[in-house]
């Protein structure tokens, strides 16, 4: 019995003097989700889970008919208005010239100017107006034009596509996610450490990282230390980013983490 108790003695010893190993979990710091802002059928789908995507790349493309009727209409509204604010303004051009006309005159019937004066008023009332017309049907216009930049989504970075929710015909939802990219190029650990342990890690510290399935390691430096999602479960988040070099390091592999015991 005392030799039991002698050898569990001796290695919770060694295991207090050896280094802590955690796992952890290779995650993506820029990871997009790409979801609908309208309701619509999908037209075109130009890309499949795994492909590689450069800024403004094509996604997706939605049925348009609708929105090309309400785009139209949009324009025409604009043009429209336009054309009126150009005609008050030919008109109230027109009014100012006779009155400049009239003063030149030695003797001027005082009812023709009162009445020019009335008419000028009118006009730019009425200009006034036609040109808060154009505003609004300049919004409107813009506002289409938004419209159609989301029917034809464009990948927001570069990216692979780790997840696709459609297909040509779908029908989709506002809101509804469509297609998620990851990027493979800022990787970071994601590890849950004990508060027991917390002690002996520091924001800005550097840790030895180990992903055994591609038996790579490299040196870590802590990123950011953060509350699990889970206050039952007494872990703290901590987020290590790394350099993956030239090796295929991707997003869900396992990994393990390193903290050197402080003396």
């Amino acid at each position: 019995m005392k030799k039991i108790l002698i050898v569990t003695f001796l290695l919770i010893i060694n295991l207090q003097a050896d280094d802590i190993t955690i796992t952890g979990t290779v995650v993506s710091d820029g990871q997009k989700m790409i979801g609908s802002r309208y309701m619509g059928y999908i037209k075109k789908v130009f890309v499949k889970v795994g492909d590689r995507v450069k800024r403004e790349d094509p996604l997706y493309e939605m049925e348009s008919a609708e929105f090309d009727i309400m785009k139209s209409q949009a324009d025409l509204m604009l043009e429209q208005s336009k054309i009126v604010v150009e005609f008050w303004k030919k008109r109230l051009e027109n009014i100012n010239k006779r009155k400049k006309h009239l003063k030149r005159r030695k003797h001027i019937p005082m009812m023709d100017i009162e009445d020019l004066e009335s008419q000028a008023t009118n006009v730019e009332t009425m200009l006034q107006s036609a040109q808060v017309l154009v505003k609004q049907a300049s919004i409107k216009a813009k506002q289409m034009a938004t419209i159609f930049n989301y029917l034809k989504m464009k990948a927001p970075s570069d990216g692979v596509v780790v997840r696709r929710n459609i297909k040509p015909g779908d029908m989709i939802m506002p809101g509804m996610l469509t297609i998620m990219l990851t990027d493979t190029e800022s990787l970071e650990v994601q590890a849950s450490v004990s508060e027991s342990i917390i002690a002996m890690v520091n924001v800005g510290e550097q840790l030895v990282i180990t992903i055994p399935s591609i038996k790579y390691k490299t040196i870590g430096t802590i990123k950011a230390i953060v509350p699990d999602a889970n206050p039952m479960t007494h872990k703290i988040q901590m987020r290590i980013s790394f350099d993956k070099g030239d090796y295929n390091v991707f997003p869900g592999m396992y990994a393990k983490v390193t903290i050197k015991e402080k003396k």
